[in-house]
C-alpha cells in the first residue's frame, strides 16, 4: 500500500496591524432651532431691495435673488403671461412691461433684465 502524503501547513506569524488612531472629538456647533433656517451661504447669502416696479410684482421690498426669481415666476403663471403655442416666451402684461421692456422675451434672458431692478 502507498502513504497517503498529506499536506503540512506552516503556520506564518500573523502581520500585526498599527494600533488604530484614536478619534478626537470634533466640536460640534449648537444644532438650530426646527423651522428656521440657516441663510448665509450661496446665493441666499444677500438680501437685495428691488425697485418699485419689480416691487409690484414679487410683492415685497426686500429678497434674496432666488425669492425674486421665484416671485416673478409666480406672477407670469398667474396672469399667463406665456406664450400659448411656444412656452419659453414671455409677453409682457403692463406691469411686467415696465421690468422687462414690451417684446416677448425668451425665458432664460429673464435674469438679465432683473439686474436692472435689483439694487445692492
Amino acid at each position: 500500500m502507498a502513504k497517503k502524503k498529506t499536506a503540512v501547513k506552516k503556520k506564518t506569524a500573523a502581520k500585526k496591524r498599527p494600533a488604530a488612531k484614536k478619534k478626537v472629538a470634533a466640536k460640534r456647533k449648537p444644532a438650530a432651532k426646527k423651522g428656521t433656517s440657516k441663510r448665509g451661504a450661496g446665493l441666499n447669502k444677500y438680501t437685495y431691495s428691488v425697485s418699485p416696479a419689480l416691487e409690484a410684482i414679487v410683492g415685497s421690498k426686500k429678497l434674496t435673488r432666488p425669492q425674486i426669481v421665484k416671485g416673478l415666476w409666480v406672477y407670469i403663471k398667474a396672469k399667463k403671461c406665456q406664450d400659448a403655442q411656444n412656452r419659453r416666451m414671455i409677453v409682457p402684461d403692463a406691469k411686467l412691461a415696465e421690468v422687462i421692456g414690451k417684446k416677448p422675451v425668451d425665458m432664460l434672458k429673464l435674469a438679465g433684465f432683473l439686474n436692472k431692478h435689483i439694487i445692492k
